[in-house]
């Protein structure tokens, strides 16, 4: 009768395989523990929540916010590692994307009558004279430019976009870019004391 000798390699993977296997069985968490789990976090998190909103009432909606996404995320979770930080950075994460969805749709308010701008008898009047100056006044100031900014200045004016300009000069974009501000802060230095 043969017997088997198990290889080294077999055996070490065997033992691996059972580790991991045994690792997955403790990061089971039910989904009771879970909950008890963020109940007993949830009070650390309302100081936190008020620290970032600096209002009760959006504090309470991002903690309420925070919990569903961690229980729609549980599994997501690794049971012996920090919950509190884990809620904190949901938590972080939220408040930012909140932050910058409100940032990104501003709503303006107009609080003016519109029968009166719509009814209106007004008429605008240009005065093409004084704009013939203003403009001659901007044209002079532009030319009494030092070359260096008056040349990208113009450019840019024209409708080039920076690298185009800085590609055209073989300069680094950020020279042109500060090229054209100086031209723009001499001109309203040259222009405010006309």
């Amino acid at each position: 009768m043969m017997t088997l000798k198990p290889n080294v390699k077999q055996e070490n993977l065997w033992q691996n395989l059972c580790l991991i296997l045994y690792y997955q069985k403790l990061n089971k968490m039910s989904g009771h523990e879970f909950n008890g789990l963020l109940t007993r976090n949830a009070d650390y998190l309302r100081p936190f929540a008020l620290t970032l909103t600096r209002d009760n009432e959006s504090a309470r909606d991002l903690l309420q916010e925070t919990l569903l996404r961690a229980l729609i995320n549980r599994e997501k979770y690794h049971v012996g590692t920090n919950i509190k930080a884990w809620l904190y950075t949901i938590m972080r994460n939220i408040f930012i994307n909140d932050y910058r969805k409100s940032k990104k749709y501003t709503i303006v308010k107009d609080d003016t009558p519109n029968e009166i701008l719509l009814n209106s008898k007004q008429s605008i009047v240009s005065n093409n004279a004084e704009t013939g100056l203003a403009l001659k006044d901007i044209q002079a100031s532009i030319h009494q430019l030092p070359v260096i900014y008056k040349d990208p200045f113009v450019l840019y004016y024209e409708g080039y976009k920076y690298n185009e300009i800085a590609s055209l000069y073989k300069e680094p974009l950020g020279t042109i870019k500060s090229r054209i501000h100086f031209a723009r802060k001499l001109l309203k230095q040259e222009l405010s004391r006309n």
